[in-house]
């Protein structure tokens, strides 16, 4: 039998886990063969990492060990003793455990494709998903996911005046950073083809008045990097890339 080691409860305001943590803890749990992690696993630092941003409880006000790593290995204790057939004794979890824990037992892949999109948007920092206090607000439909979530408004006008200012100056369609242009790469299919990226991003800057120059030109790849993590601009992420290819080219 499975002894599971949690550790003790950390001193301070306790936020309770919501729905969209816990699918995320669950599919840790579910991708280590439904065993909890220690905290000082690579699993274990980078959810507490990725939750310890806040997101989710955007205006709350957290405590300093919010969603510590010692937190983590105790969610996924929780999880592993809640789920049935579990031999030993369970720990404290809570009622939404044990809803994710049979909703990842009757659809392991689509669960595990909603944490990922998860994952995404929490990383990405633009799109979050909306805090909900029970699993019955997401449903699936036609063999998808349905994510019940909150974005940031956007006026879909400025794509294409930013668009038509570009081409208007003699410049390319392509991206900033990396100089792709996907029409000379696909064709017709590619040609005008490009992402749009707010240069400071919305959830920074809150509601605000976007001038076309606040916009760049990004290639997906480009535009997936200035989110990863601790967004960065355009600007800086071409001074790595270009500081890289110094790098490589020295002798």
């Amino acid at each position: 039998m499975r002894i599971v080691t949690v550790p003790r409860r950390e001193e301070g305001n306790m936020v309770d886990w919501i729905y969209d943590e816990i699918v995320l803890a669950a599919d840790v749990v579910s991708r280590n063969g439904w065993k909890s992690v220690r905290s000082n696993s690579k699993e274990a630092k980078a959810l507490s990492a990725l939750l310890r941003r806040g997101a989710l409880h955007a205006g709350a006000d957290l405590p300093a060990n919010f969603r510590s790593v010692a937190s983590i290995q105790r969610k996924t204790a929780d999880l592993e003793t809640a789920r049935p057939g579990y031999q030993g004794k369970a720990t404290r979890g809570n009622r939404l455990d044990r809803i994710v824990i049979v909703q990842f037992e009757q659809d392991p892949t689509g669960m595990q494709q909603r944490a990922s999109m998860i994952r995404r948007l929490l990383e990405e920092g633009e799109e979050l998903p909306m805090s909900v206090g029970d699993a019955d607000d997401y449903g699936d439909e036609g063999g998808l996911v349905e994510f019940v979530g909150r974005r940031r408004e956007r006026d879909p006008k400025l794509r294409s005046r930013k668009l038509d200012a570009v081409e208007a100056s003699g410049l390319p369609i392509a991206c900033e950073v990396c100089s792709f242009d996907f029409g000379e790469r696909y064709g017709s299919r590619g040609k005008g083809y490009i992402e749009v990226h707010h240069r400071h991003p919305l959830h920074v800057t809150g509601a605000t008045r976007t001038h076309l120059d606040e916009l760049a030109l990004l290639c997906a790849n480009c535009h997936r990097m200035c989110h990863r993590g601790d967004w960065i601009t355009p600007d800086s992420l071409r001074a790595i890339m270009h500081a890289e290819v110094a790098s490589r080219s020295a002798p």
